[in-house]
């Protein structure tokens, strides 16, 4: 049986899935298409695509695991104009990310789910190294 502080837990979780989904299509669409100044930059775009991808198997093994049932739901996202609002859009996806995945790390401490916690923490310092790799991006292409 989940209680309901795991099954609030849970959720979060799906959500965090959902946004793993979407950042993952989001890269891979910039990819695609950015041009202009950061062009030589899309291989790591798709790298970060792929590694979301990761980030959201992940996340169904640990909500399947606890009890959940992995949802495929994929957040809304924005399409950008140009190479630099697509980036830009990316970093603040990354913002977003390591903001929630700090707050659900605490929720999971709280509730002693050390090994959500080990994992939450892998994907957070991906998601930091995205946010610094996009900073540099932007950096340069100015």
């Amino acid at each position: 049986m989940v209680t309901d502080e795991k099954q609030n837990l849970l959720n979060m979780l799906e959500t965090d899935l959902a946004f793993e989904y979407a950042s993952a299509l989001q890269y891979f669409q910039h990819a695609a298409v950015i041009g202009g100044l950061y062009f030589a930059f899309a291989a790591d775009l798709l790298t970060h695509g792929d590694e979301e991808i990761g980030h959201a198997k992940k996340l169904n093994d640990l909500i399947a695991f606890h009890g959940g049932i992995p949802l495929v739901e994929v957040a809304s996202r924005f399409m950008a104009s140009n190479p630099t609002s697509m980036l830009k859009q990316d970093y603040e996806g990354e913002l977003d990310a390591i903001v929630r995945y700090k707050a659900h790390i605490d929720t999971a401490l709280a509730l002693g789910e050390t090994g959500i916690v080990s994992v939450l923490l892998d994907i957070l310092a991906d998601e930091e190294h995205h946010a610094g790799d996009l900073r540099t991006i932007l950096a340069e292409g100015v």
